[in-house]
């Protein structure tokens, strides 16, 4: 596939979600910079593209941070020459109501998940300015459109996500810079493992996925693989007129939710 032939992506994220569509977009030819805070994932990546012959470099970054985020622009514009494109996929999931989530993590999960991306666009809207325009991608979630019980802080953060992309979108559509979102049901990741230890820790893992994609009407939970090809169509030149929107991935979830 040569569909990103001679652009630059950053990846923030490099576990699960965030690890598939940087392998997706240096396969379909985009130079690749990872940016993820794990140094282990951080590894397991740079070994897989060194393997596999893709052009992916690997940024240990905390996307929380501006001096992280300004660094990692940089390094892409380095390396590569600019900046084309921006998958914003790093995420925390914390667990717990209001009166259950302490003000440290409330403030971790909506400075990783929301100021994350607005550091990384911050830095990104300028060098994808000098070329004419650009495509980024955020990755929300279902739980944006509908939550489940306990989890205040994540679909907080997930659906100001929602309104940042509509915002961006509006603000950039006259530079050439689409802005649109993904939002993903159950998807096979370490966030999702993570989950199935939490609420069902006397089951092997494979188990709880397997109730967890009985949920969704297609039966099954989704692949990081099926979002990435999803977030490759929003970054690529297939998707010219889209910008603004949120694309659900979730197998059917939220089409039925109304339904009792």
């Amino acid at each position: 596939m040569t569909d990103f032939a001679e652009k630059t992506a950053i990846v923030t994220g490099t576990t699960g979600i965030g690890r598939a569509i940087a392998i997706r977009l240096a396969r379909g030819g985009a130079r690749v910079l990872g940016c993820g805070i794990d140094a282990r994932a951080n590894a397991v990546l740079r070994n897989d593209a060194a393997s596999n012959s893709l052009t992916i470099e690997v940024q240990q970054c905390d996307v929380s941070s501006a001096d992280d985020a300004k660094a990692a622009v940089e390094k892409a514009v380095l390396l590569f020459g600019g900046v084309n494109i921006l998958i914003n996929a790093a995420a925390i999931h914390p667990y717990g109501t209001v009166t259950e989530t302490d003000l440290e993590t409330w403030n971790r999960c909506l400075t990783v998940n929301v100021t994350g991306i607005f550091l990384f666009v911050r830095f990104c809207v300028p060098e994808m300015k000098k070329r004419g325009g650009g495509a980024i991608v955020n990755i929300a979630s279902v739980q944006g459109h509908a939550c489940q019980h306990g989890v205040a802080a994540y679909v907080t953060s997930k659906g100001a996500i929602l309104s940042l992309t509509r915002a961006l979108a509006l603000d950039y559509a006259s530079d050439g810079i689409r802005v649109n979102s993904i939002s993903p049901g159950s998807i096979a990741t370490p966030m999702l493992e993570l989950a199935a230890r939490t609420f069902s820790p006397e089951l092997p893992v494979e188990d709880v996925f397997k109730r967890f994609g009985e949920a969704h009407p297609l039966g099954r939970v989704g692949s990081p693989e099926e979002v990435a090809e999803l977030a490759a169509f929003l970054a690529s030149s297939k998707a010219a007129f889209c910008t603004g929107g949120d694309y659900l991935i979730d197998g059917g979830l939220t089409a039925g939710l109304a339904v009792k």
